[in-house]
């Protein structure tokens, strides 16, 4: 036991590394997100213990969110919310895919089994989670907010100005 708990820690400060030196990088980040990838690194037999999200949870996380519309322009079977206009999550049956930035999109796809990068989507900016539960449902809350945060970012002043009140 103590073996994979030693493996566990190790990988997840690979994590830590990789994000840390992404600090040096000159982007725009989300100012919650490297306190999150720190809370998130815990040992996956913690992870089991946090709520879980399913497909009905995301939905309803999404619809909160100020000013977001769905629909269905791929299909019956891809629920799209956008904010102005822009896409900012893509929910499937068993799988949500969300806009993130480059370097933690890579960093959460090393944490986390059920994230690859984005299907049918740029492989660089999206990432396509599976709600098997192994995501804890406050880390999937807060990257679904920054995704939207992402969407709304890019969007032109008068836009932004308008959703921030």
């Amino acid at each position: 036991m103590r073996g994979k708990i030693v493996a566990a820690e190790t990988a997840h400060d690979d994590v830590r590394r990789y994000v840390n030196s992404a600090a040096d990088r000159p982007r725009t980040i989300a100012p919650r997100t490297l306190e999150r990838i720190h809370a998130d690194t815990l040992p996956a037999c913690q992870t089991s213990r946090l709520e879980r999200m399913d497909r009905g949870a995301v939905v309803a996380t999404c619809r909160g969110l100020p000013a977001a519309t769905e629909g269905f322009p791929f299909g019956e079977g891809a629920l799209v919310f956008k904010v102005g206009g822009k896409m900012f999550a893509i929910v499937g049956a068993s799988s949500v895919s969300l806009k993130c930035d480059p370097v933690y999109a890579a960093a959460f796809r090393e944490q986390y089994s059920s994230v690859t990068a984005g299907y049918h989507l740029d492989k660089r900016h999206w990432n396509t989670v599976e709600l098997d539960g192994s995501v804890p449902a406050e880390v999937l809350t807060d990257w679904i907010q920054d995704s939207y945060d992402l969407v709304v970012d890019g969007l032109p002043r008068a836009q932004r100005q308008a959703l921030r009140g």
